[in-house]
């Protein structure tokens, strides 16, 4: 992947919160929002360590098939579920994975595109390698995750600016401050990191 070592931190910082977060959450709540918290959870662990740099935890060569099994499976149960946007988040690690096996950096060690966003950092001598991936459905995720990053971010803006002050006021006590909300939050977050990923592509 082509992004700079801190961004690839970061990603890894942000997808270790988010999932800690859902995994707590996963045993409380009504049976959807559990499912909920179980799928991100799920994600956000496999985001974190896909992101996790090569030079500090060196991946197995045949980690990206293990990526792939885990989250094929993830994405027919979700698609079995009737879960659309598990589903799609499910397939789009199953594509970043795939991708990163046929980037032209990987030659000789099929995991080493897994370098935690890395990016070329030590590398400057070799030239810049082409996107990985198919750059149609890296867009269509990309538009797809944008989308929904906006939508999702719409929805936690608490109460009606024109419902008045009482409306505000309980709005923000009822959406703000449950656990919902910040589990809503969390899924906002996990739509950035998938945006940066496809983007590192």
């Amino acid at each position: 992947m082509h992004t700079p070592s801190l961004v690839g931190w970061l990603l890894v910082l942000l997808c270790a919160a988010t999932g800690g977060y859902c995994l707590t959450r996963s045993r409380s709540g009504s049976p959807a929002q559990r499912v909920t918290a179980r799928c991100e959870a799920l994600m956000a662990v496999g985001m974190a360590v896909m992101a996790l740099p090569a030079s500090v935890v060196p991946p197995p060569a045949w980690s990206p098939w293990v990526f792939t099994a885990v989250f094929g499976a993830t994405a027919l149960w979700a698609l079995v579920r009737r879960h659309p946007h598990h589903a799609v988040g499910a397939l789009a690690m199953v594509y970043m994975a795939l991708a990163m096996v046929g980037m032209p950096d990987m030659a000789g060690h099929p995991a080493a595109g897994m370098n935690g966003m890395t990016g070329m950092a030590g590398m400057a001598g070799m030239t810049h390698s082409a996107p990985a991936g198919v750059p149609l459905l890296t867009g269509l995720l990309l538009a797809y995750y944008a989308v929904y990053v906006l939508a999702a971010g719409v929805r936690l803006v608490p109460g009606d600016a024109g419902a008045g002050p009482r409306a505000v006021v309980g709005a923000e006590r009822g959406a703000c401050a449950g656990p919902p909300v910040v589990l809503r939050a969390c899924q906002v977050a996990m739509g950035l990191g998938m945006l940066a990923m496809l983007l590192a592509l």
